[in-house]
């Protein structure tokens, strides 16, 4: 079998789709995108493809090696991105061809279902307590909401109390036993995390997310002095030489690493066992379309430490568009008693409707974060 054509397709709301053709009439899809820099991640795809024409999908640990090592400059978002996204397509072609679920082919189902958990409040929190109890009444025994709108490096504690006012809203509306995931989104600072993760620690978060950014996670090991809350992070980091040291320092609870930016389906399997050595869970990141999560399930179904997965439906990012706009077949994305059932399908468990991407790749878009700035006017982190 051979790779004969490769296609991207850039939809809404944010999204970015690859399609693998074979010679044996065996495709499979992947999602290779940068939130923000979808157009920059599809040249990168469009650069590779120069050599996936003419190999063998079934090859995937070479591919990998091949477009991960054989350029001299490797990692990062972009090139990450890019080799996700086609190594995603290339297991969906590969358990296609034997008529068996990724995880199968990975070692086999450790688990019969997924937890999965919800956002709520958007970038700029809200009404989270209503929001909250509304998807606990919907079966979800989860959410995450935005710890907080930006902050200097010292800020007013006003901003802290209203962080503190918004997940008491939560435990009043919800009670004890729903969990609560918090994500400081890398928007907040070493000196005002400790404040923050040392007020918010009677509420019992599920976990703490990214409270810097990923390029201070040396600040993490004081940052846990302040807090017995688990510290979750990793969305921004790439391949098993990006979590590496994180781990070894063990300073971590959780890893987050993403389907569509680590690696791929592999490469974050081989992360998963890295941090299983060291006792940390994984929580793959994904407010993505559906391939992606499709992807991360494959994973989480054969990781005996994934132990919560995010999923974007309903995420205020997805506007236009949802994430079960385009499936042929929205009900193995069930969700009964906050968790979902293995895809049992081939390859990744989906039908993606090819009719309706194509439709809305004809309207495409562009997507970009917004630029926040502080009230001194220097850039805050979004």
């Amino acid at each position: 079998m051979k790779i004969t054509k490769l296609e991207l397709f850039k939809v809404p709301p944010r999204w970015l789709f690859l399609k693998i053709e074979t010679d044996e009439g065996i495709s499979g899809w992947g999602e290779p995108v940068v939130e923000g820099k979808a157009d920059t991640v599809h040249a990168a795809v469009t650069e590779m493809s120069d050599y996936l024409i003419g190999k063998d999908p079934m090859r995937i640990e070479d591919i990998f090696q091949v477009l991960y090592r054989g350029g001299f400059y490797r990692g990062g978002p972009i090139l990450s991105s890019a080799i996700s996204g086609i190594e995603q397509a290339l297991w969906d072609i590969k358990g296609k061809f034997y008529n068996a679920p990724v995880y199968d082919l990975l070692g086999g189902a450790c688990r019969d279902r997924t937890r999965v958990y919800c956002w709520i409040g958007g970038d700029r929190p809200s009404d989270v307590g209503e929001a909250a109890k509304r998807q606990v009444e919907a079966g979800f025994t989860a959410v995450k909401m935005n710890a907080t709108e930006e902050m200097h490096y010292i800020d007013s504690h006003v901003k802290v109390e209203a962080a503190i006012a918004r997940i008491a809203a939560i435990r009043e509306a919800v009670g004890q036993d729903i969990g609560i995931g918090i994500d400081f989104h890398g928007r907040v600072h070493k000196s005002m995390a400790k404040i923050l993760v040392k007020e918010l620690e009677p509420y019992r978060p599920m976990f703490i997310e990214e409270p810097v950014l990923p390029e201070n996670n040396e600040a993490l090991r004081e940052i846990a002095r302040y807090t017995s809350c688990p510290i979750a992070t990793g969305e921004r980091m790439y391949t098993r030489w990006g979590f590496k040291e994180l781990l070894a320092q063990g300073i971590v609870d959780i890893i987050q690493p993403d389907l569509s930016h680590a690696g791929g389906i592999l490469e974050t399997r081989k992360i998963a066992a890295m941090a299983e050595a060291y006792d940390v869970a994984v929580a793959p990141h994904c407010p993505l379309g559906p391939i992606a999560l499709a992807s991360c399930l494959q994973l989480d179904t054969c990781s005996p430490n994934a132990f919560i997965q995010e999923q974007s439906l309903g995420i205020h990012y997805n506007q236009g568009s949802d994430l079960l706009d385009y499936l042929k077949d929205p009900s193995v994305f069930a969700y009964k008693d906050g968790f979902v059932a293995n895809l049992t399908g081939p390859g990744l468990g989906i039908e993606v409707n090819e009719e309706k991407v194509r439709e809305m790749a004809a309207i495409g878009h562009s997507w970009k974060n917004p630029v926040w700035r502080q009230e001194d006017g220097t850039v805050a982190e979004w």
